[in-house]
């Protein structure tokens, strides 16, 4: 976890990556959702970034995450988990996942070349 949210980072303090995973990982994570932490999701002026992904699903890619947000982001996850193809309804999402989309990509089943 690199992402420094476009910020500069004082020495020794951990990046914003670092410091929403921490978050993240301090609460419950509720059941059907694993965290899987990754270096870079490549949002360098929108993060800290999170990622929604599951196979045969729709994936997400969010951003302008704090630590703050980490409660919401886990609620956003279960209702994602708990989605069949990952199309969770707009106004079930979490206000920060209906403001914050950086893009939804389609499963790979469902795209043509």
């Amino acid at each position: 976890m690199t992402c420094k949210a476009g910020l500069p980072l004082d020495e020794g303090a951990p990046c914003m990556g670092a410091q929403l995973y921490a978050a993240i990982t301090a609460l419950d994570v509720p059941e059907g959702v694993q965290i899987v932490p990754v270096d870079c999701l490549s949002a360098c002026n929108t993060g800290a970034a999170v990622a929604l992904s599951a196979p045969g699903r729709w994936s997400y890619v969010y951003g302008r995450m704090t630590a703050d947000n980490a409660a919401d982001i886990l609620l956003g996850a279960a209702a994602y988990a708990a989605a069949p193809d990952g199309l969770v309804p707009w106004r079930e999402r979490p206000v920060i996942f209906r403001k914050q989309s950086l893009a939804r990509i389609p499963p790979l089943e469902a795209a043509h070349v």
